[in-house]
């Protein structure tokens, strides 16, 4: 099998581990449109892991890529992913990616029919938040007869905060003010509406050390998921975990305009906020040291008469032994572990798909559990 990963920050690492451990015979090639950050990363995987450059930018150094791919990851800029959707048909080679956008999934769906014809599958959005929690969504509700709500919380914090915004970036601040800034959809009384992001707070709570956290609406952790369960499920929300206090800060910053995309005057030049905030948090917040991950989905809903209530949690670390961050590991892994199941046949549905459509859930679950992920469900 030959796998293709593309791009190679913080969550190619996880992508590299997981496909070595489950598929150790497998091929893998990591590119990067700076060759040295790729080489560095074979260079800790070792064993068949090569790498080379690739400006995806360029469309034909992209297609040639991918020809040689049996299997490839996008972990770039979600930007990108229409376009590699597009040139994956041409090549027949399976993809996914680690999504982050609702707009960007909806351009890739239109493209369903043409990867259909290719005899491929291409799934959008494979991370964490949307990407794990919706699979452990459909696992919550699996067996019931009517669903009144399905609750979703995840967030990956520091283990260490430090104030005054106790969080560390553990992926690019482009996708973090994106959540803060973009309106959330949600199921109320079964009908989709929108919400703004940095709203209703909710107080909940884990085991030491975290103890009393806050979640906050945020948009786009539930993804398609919301189209998916429309007309199964009453009520659905998506929230993102904070220690407390952290949502008011952000929404002072998104209040005077810090977060808004189009440019101001200043001294002259054209600036624009949302650049320069997301230029300074990445100054100002840490990006190391130990983090977890907190993952909460619980579902209500009537089986055989009976109401009954599901809850799955995970709490996630930083695994000291191989290096990798709890939010790599939570994001990477169901996004290789589904590339693998292209790989080996276990998904059989071209097109361009809604993982909840597609993917096995049982099977998906027990690959996470023997990966090391902590997955309980009561």
């Amino acid at each position: 099998m030959n796998y293709l990963i593309l791009g190679s920050g913080r969550m190619a690492r996880g992508l590299v581990h997981f496909l070595r451990r489950r598929d150790p015979d497998a091929s893998i090639r990591v590119v990067d449109v700076v060759s040295s950050r790729a080489r560095a990363l074979a260079r800790w995987a070792g064993g068949p892991v090569t790498a080379g450059r690739l400006d995806l930018a360029d469309r034909a150094a992209v297609r040639r890529a991918l020809a040689r791919a049996d299997v490839a990851v996008s972990a770039a800029h979600y930007r990108f992913n229409p376009m590699l959707t597009a040139e994956a048909a041409l090549t027949r080679t399976h993809l996914v990616d680690l999504g982050g956008n609702n707009d960007v999934v909806a351009k890739q769906l239109k493209l369903a029919s043409r990867v259909a014809r290719a005899g491929v599958t291409v799934v959008p959005d494979t991370g964490l938040a949307p990407g794990m929690t919706n699979l452990l969504a459909l696992w919550a509700i699996q067996g019931m007869d009517r669903v009144a709500s399905v609750r979703i919380r995840v967030g990956g914090v520091p283990l260490k905060p430090v104030p005054p915004f106790d969080y560390q970036l553990v992926f690019a601040t482009e996708g973090l003010i994106n959540e803060y800034v973009e309106d959330a959809l949600v199921l109320r009384a079964g009908k989709v509406r929108s919400v703004p992001s940095l709203t209703d707070v909710e107080t909940l709570r884990f085991p030491p050390p975290f103890g009393r956290m806050e979640a906050f609406n945020t948009s786009g952790g539930a993804s398609t998921l919301i189209r998916t369960l429309k007309g199964r499920v009453k009520d659905l929300d998506y929230k993102t975990i904070r220690y407390p206090g952290h949502c008011e800060k952000m929404h002072a910053l998104k209040h005077l305009g810090l977060m808004d995309d189009r440019a101001v005057r200043l001294g002259g030049q054209a600036v624009r906020p949302r650049a320069l905030t997301g230029l300074l948090l990445e100054r100002g917040l840490p990006s190391q040291g130990p983090d977890a991950v907190l993952v909460r989905v619980s579902a209500e809903g009537v089986r055989g008469g009976r109401r009954r209530k599901v809850r799955i949690n995970l709490v996630d670390t930083m695994d000291r032994r191989t290096g990798l961050t709890a939010m790599m590991r939570c994001t990477a892994f169901p996004s290789a572990c589904i590339a693998w199941m292209l790989g080996r046949g276990l998904i059989d549905a071209p097109g361009v798909h809604e993982q909840e459509s597609v993917v096995p859930v049982g099977r998906f679950v027990r690959e996470m559990r023997g990966a090391g992920l902590r997955i309980r469900r009561a």
